[in-house]
């Protein structure tokens, strides 16, 4: 039997998330709710249906899993602990300073409810996550670096998005190239938040709006910009549509570190991603995590979880035997 998938919000996530789906035989998108008008929402997936988000609890009896595509900013804080309620749920929260409070909310509203709430399922937080997890624990004495870009924020493009003014923007992360190799070279820098990356942002102002105060919440704004040198272009809609029609993204997790009784011999753990699509590959991390969060609700399980309390063959759809044999 399939595991029934639910998108909540259509946007740039919502649409990777159907894809995603498409690629996995064992998942079917059952349906789609959005804050737009349902008929105007035009989806892939000919036997899904589109529905009102306001329609969606009385629609949970067609869902085993609802993916949660919405912002970190404003949407998921609310979000996930109220859907948690009646969907085991999945979400890409990315807040990293905000995810413990996060965390404690969909588990206390999880348990209640009796399902399982993954969150802030992605490449960062995520695949990232657990590759720090991994090196640190393998590497013990020794340094992280974390390198995002060059690339296109989803979280804060939307944040920027939310301001009174702005009609539509995207937001470039961009690794410090002299930081970055001096990691690499292993000489383990001291490296502030401002010394790892800069943030350039392409501002479409609506018709009339203070530019002047719409870039000063931007380089001010907590969680987001005010630790990192940021840059602000106001240009058209045109120019936006033309020149950043893209969602690229990527980066470098790194880890130096020494091993020997003496430290006497030096190790670098890279891993990294290049990605043509920021959202259509966290939309795959998300459709694997589903897989996740169904078994562990049959199982009995509820509360939250992120990747790091998921064993990664439960997002396989192989049985043990077949994912030892291939892949061990």
């Amino acid at each position: 039997m399939s595991i029934r998938i639910g998108i909540m919000g259509y946007g740039n996530l919502g649409r990777g998330v159907e894809c995603a789906v498409r690629q996995n035989p064992d998942l079917e998108l059952t349906a789609v709710f959005t804050r737009r008008d349902p008929s105007k929402v035009k989806i892939l997936t000919q036997t899904a249906q589109v529905f009102k988000a306001s329609e969606a609890i009385e629609k949970k009896d067609l869902i085993d899993v609802l993916i949660i595509c919405g912002g970190s900013a404003t949407d998921l804080p609310e979000m996930t602990p109220e859907y948690v309620k009646y969907f085991n749920v999945i979400d890409s929260f990315d807040t990293h300073k905000k995810i413990p409070e996060h965390f404690a909310n969909v588990d206390s509203a999880a348990k209640e409810s009796g399902h399982i709430g993954i969150i802030s399922v992605g490449w960062d937080p995520g695949m990232f996550s657990l590759n720090r997890l991994y090196a640190a624990s393998i590497l013990p004495e020794g340094k992280d670096y974390t390198f995002w870009g060059k690339g296109v924020s989803q979280g804060h493009s939307d944040a920027i998005r939310r301001i009174e003014g702005v009609r539509d923007a995207r937001q470039y992360t961009i690794p410090v190239d002299s930081s970055l190799e001096a990691v690499r070279r292993g000489e383990d820098p001291e490296l502030t938040t401002r010394q790892k990356h800069t943030r350039e942002c392409f501002v479409v102002a609506e018709d009339g709006a203070d530019k002047a105060k719409i870039e000063k919440e931007i380089v001010t704004m907590p969680y987001y910009f005010d630790e990192y040198d940021t840059t602000v272009h106001f240009i058209t809609q045109e120019e936006l549509d033309r020149d950043h029609k893209g969602i690229p993204h990527g980066g470098f997790v790194i880890r130096s570190g020494k091993t020997g009784w003496n430290g006497e011999n030096s190790h670098i753990i890279e891993y990294s991603l290049k990605l043509d699509s920021n959202p259509e590959f966290t939309s795959c991390v998300l459709a694997a995590y589903a897989r996740a969060a169904y078994r562990l609700n049959k199982e009995g399980q509820t509360g939250a979880r992120t990747v790091f309390d998921i064993a990664p063959a439960m997002l396989s759809p192989l049985s043990g035997e077949e994912i030892r044999a291939r892949m061990l």
